[in-house]
């Protein structure tokens, strides 16, 4: 199945394809992670299903991160590790559940942006989830931090 034949996932306000290039494990926890994410409504009660919005983002996770129950650094190096696999225009997903990972990669993220390298990197969701409240939850984390990333051209 390529990414180009799926339906789109709408959360967090992007319409979010997966690669082909992931496992069908992967695919299927990138689904259970991203339902945890807010879904985006368009203000319409329209089918939004099936239409894409031409000024909503659309990312292609080319590359999955799990880093729930690693201690920092490790989630921003595995991260710093797959975006080698992530060309221009694709995106990396990354979940953790150490509250450090929210400021090392958006730091990263935004140390891409100021230096002259090649590879731009923008922060495009950076969502906190807390299941600490929902006691039929059976989430091994209560909070995880979600971030997708992707690559673009600096130029």
């Amino acid at each position: 199945m390529s990414a180009d034949s799926q339906s789109p996932i709408k959360r967090a306000s992007h319409s979010i394809y997966l690669s082909a290039s992931l496992s069908d494990l992967e695919q299927q926890e990138i689904n259970h992670l991203l339902d945890l994410l807010p879904v985006y409504n368009g203000g319409s009660d329209v089918d939004t299903e099936n239409k894409i919005d031409k000024e909503q983002p659309l990312l292609n996770i080319k590359r999955f991160v799990d880093g729930r129950g690693l201690a920092c650094p490790m989630p921003l190096l595995k991260t710093k590790v797959a975006l080698r696999d992530v060309a221009a225009g694709e995106s990396l997903y990354v979940v953790a559940t150490d509250p450090n990972s929210q400021a090392d990669i958006t730091a990263f993220c935004r140390q891409s942006q100021q230096t002259q390298t090649s590879d731009y990197l923008a922060l495009i969701v950076n969502e906190v989830t807390d299941l600490s409240g929902n006691s039929t939850s059976l989430q091994r984390f209560a909070t995880i931090y979600h971030f997708i990333i992707t690559k673009t051209d600096s130029n």
